[in-house]
């Protein structure tokens, strides 16, 4: 018996198919069968729904957390930055104003 190539399936089709085995309306030889995936497959889906369900919850917010301090920190960097800056080039600008 040849072996099938590997198949990558959608995430829509995976999240179809995990939901179906969620309702349990349906065994897993049945769900095997109608969308032609392994029944192990199945069950990792839907553990995967299961444990990833709270991200489609959670605040973008809460994602990324800031240091306050390094924020300030590169703050005051850059403006001392701009104040050199802007004295080096007046002294550019000055000398070329005597010429």
């Amino acid at each position: 018996m040849a072996r099938r190539p590997r198949r990558n399936h959608a995430p829509a089709f995976k999240a179809k198919v995990a939901l179906e085995a969620m309702k349990e309306e349906q065994t897993l030889v049945e769900l095997s069968q109608k969308f032609d995936v392994h029944q192990n497959q199945i069950v990792k889906w839907k553990k995967e729904l299961l444990s990833r369900a709270q991200e489609i919850f959670t605040d973008g917010k809460q994602e990324t957390q800031v240091n306050v301090k390094d924020l300030h920190a590169k703050i005051g960097e850059l403006t001392l930055e701009n104040d050199f800056l802007s004295v080096a080039l007046g002294h550019v600008q000055g000398s070329s104003a005597k010429k």
